[in-house]
Order: C-alpha cells, then structure tokens, then sequence
C-alpha cells in the first residue's frame, strides 16, 4: 500500500454512525463508532474507522484514520476504471465494471460515497453477500488497491506500452 501526502484539499463524506451500548450493573453505557472516507476527485482516497464516547470524537478520529490511509488509484481519461474487478473481503462480494459515458455511478450508498470522493464519473457495481458498508468499505478498497496500471503491466511481461493496446 502506498502513502500519499495529504497536502491537498480532500472531500470528506460521512458513510455510516453506529450506537454501541454495554450493559453494566448501573444501566447502559453507549459509545459511537464512525466510518468516513476521504478523496480529492482525482483517483487519492482512504478510508477511516473509529470509536468513541461521543459522535463528533468518533468522526474526527475516523477522519484523522482516513488521512492517514490514503492510496492512489489509476484512472483513464474518460474518469473510469480500466478493466472489471471481482474481490471478496470475508462474506462480501463485490463486482466493478467500468461503464461508457453518461452512465454515471451506479451502485450501493455505501461503494457510492467512495467513488464520489475519488472522482470517478462512470462505473457500475454490486455488492453480494454481507452489506456490511464497513466490510464493503473495506473490499472496494483492496480491490481498487489491487488496480494495475498499463505501465506496470508492460514492465512486467517486458514489452512496451504500445504493444500491450
């Protein structure tokens, strides 16, 4: 996983606040726990999650968890993937297909805020199994992680760009 410098501006969106309460002798004890994802609309996202007492304590700590787990991810011209992937991460199942123009983003609320936020324009998903958004957060993540791009995969079987389009 590569680390970028986070001095650019980055969007923030808040994806999912959950109640977590424990049952003690003398009542219930809540505490929150948060999921935020972060991307400057030009392929740089990262993901956060956090817990605390209070909601605005559990944002800020997700939003500081997602600085500092920021990838970089290729995208073509059209503001697209290059190629389909399917990725599994524990029960959830997730497929990403790149689509023509105009499509826009079609998929969950969840994978949704993610690829707002990394500037993707027209893709197409879908979430099998567990919908969990903090395991589906999770698999697009590794799965967009996994993205290759041209450069590479020419390096790597010795020929040049040209050749492999």
């Amino acid at each position: 996983m590569k680390k970028i410098n986070v001095n650019n501006e980055y969007y923030e969106k808040l994806v999912f606040v959950n109640r977590i309460s424990k049952t003690v002798k003398g009542g219930r004890i809540f505490s929150f726990s948060a999921l935020t994802v972060i991307g400057n609309k030009n392929g740089k996202i990262g993901y956060g999650y956090s817990k605390a007492k209070e909601v605005p304590l559990a944002i800020q700590k997700s939003l500081d968890n997602s600085r500092k787990n920021i990838i970089s991810i290729y995208l073509n011209k059209k503001k697209t993937l290059r190629y389909s992937i399917n990725y599994s991460y524990k029960s959830t199942i997730i497929f990403i297909k790149p689509a023509v123009e105009g499509t826009g983003i079609i998929a969950g609320k969840t994978m949704k805020f993610l690829f707002e936020v990394a500037g993707v324009k027209n893709i197409l998903c879908k979430c099998y199994g567990s919908t969990n958004p903090i395991n589906v957060i999770k698999a697009t993540f590794k799965a967009l992680n996994n993205i290759q791009s041209p450069l590479f995969i020419a390096n790597k079987r010795g020929k040049f760009l040209k050749e492999i389009f």
